[in-house]
């Protein structure tokens, strides 16, 4: 999985494996749709509190799944903090979390973009 910021968006680009286990494909967010930006650092275990999910789920280690409903994705893993964003596009999509070393210097970046 890679997280990639530019100036127009946040992309999450996950490697084959993870889009055929996770049942997921590329996520893509215009950095005008995020609204709030938050670093959390038991990713897994919001995930597994989130309720029903699909896809690949190892519960405490590592998770590349989306809820039922579909508002949330998680592509997280035990012991790497995470990086929170809610969306507001119009979509179902409402909340991403990944888990990213650098979760912290991101969402100051992103945070303070806004």
């Amino acid at each position: 999985m890679r997280l990639i910021v530019n100036e127009g968006s946040v992309e999450i680009r996950l490697s084959r494996w993870q889009k055929v286990l996770g049942l997921l494909r590329d996520i893509t967010i215009p950095r005008e749709a995020i609204g709030a930006v938050e670093v959390v650092d038991e990713p897994v275990r919001e995930a597994m509190s989130a309720g029903i999910k699909v896809g690949l789920r190892l519960p405490w280690l590592y998770y590349v799944a989306r809820t039922i409903r579909l508002d949330q994705a998680f592509v997280v893993r035990r012991g790497v903090p995470g990086l929170s964003l809610s969306i507001h596009d119009g979509g179902p999509l409402q909340r991403v979390i990944v888990s990213t070393p650098d979760a912290a210097a991101l969402a100051a970046e992103l945070s303070v973009a806004r």
